[in-house]
């Protein structure tokens, strides 16, 4: 993923933390809030509960491919940052698109078809 569309800070963390609306599911969780850019950034968080350090570097992996991939069907101008649950692990890919993609309509950050 391009470094133009990647939280790295913390303080940008905390802000989407302390100032965006979460979106829960028992695979992910994004939190997402408004930033003033014309494109949107996106944070992944696989914490230790999700496993050893292999199958945390694999989620993020799997995470990002499938950001990249609905990056350009989103409304752009959104910070989002997605937290990985244990659950994710043993989710296929094409699961893992359905799920982010209905939280992205929870957010209203896709349209309906």
């Amino acid at each position: 993923m391009n470094s133009a569309l990647r939280l790295r800070r913390q303080a940008d963390f905390e802000h989407v933390r302390r100032a965006g609306k979460v979106y829960r599911h028992p695979v992910l969780l994004i939190s997402v809030c408004a930033n003033a850019l014309p494109h949107n950034r996106y944070g992944i968080v696989a914490g230790k509960r999700l496993g050893i350090a292999v199958a945390r570097n694999r989620c993020k992996r799997r995470l990002r491919a499938a950001l990249r991939q609905m990056h350009d069907t989103l409304r752009q101008g959104f910070d989002i940052i997605v937290v990985a649950r244990r659950n994710l692990i043993g989710q296929p890919f094409a699961g893992l698109l359905r799920i982010l993609s209905k939280l992205f309509m929870q957010a209203q950050l896709i349209e309906t078809c």
